[in-house]
């Protein structure tokens, strides 16, 4: 079974929430160790929020326009060999668990 990956919007400061303002990617998606996910915005500063690893976007748990805390998991990335059923099957495991 392909392992999941979680994207967290990181620490910053005293940034408390950032607002997710767009995707940059969708669920299907490959992509690379730093490439640009999603832009999140904060009352000071925009910024870019970064792949933490290479693999297969599976999941978006947030919408854009959604305020959320820092630390919290926004996606989930699988292999990006991945089959689209083995990648459905660990989101399901992932979600469960």
């Amino acid at each position: 079974m392909a392992s999941v990956i979680e994207v967290q919007i990181p620490h910053s400061g005293s940034v408390e929430n950032v607002e997710l303002t767009e995707w940059s990617v969708n669920v299907g998606d490959v992509v690379s160790e730093g490439d640009v996910l999603a832009e999140v915005s904060t009352d000071k500063v925009d910024t870019e929020l970064e792949s933490p690893a290479a693999g297969r976007v599976a999941k978006l748990l947030v919408d854009e326009g959604d305020e959320i805390p820092v630390g919290t998991v926004v996606a989930l990335l699988v292999d990006g060999s991945a089959t689209a059923e083995e990648a459905q099957s660990a989101v399901e495991t992932y979600t469960a668990s």
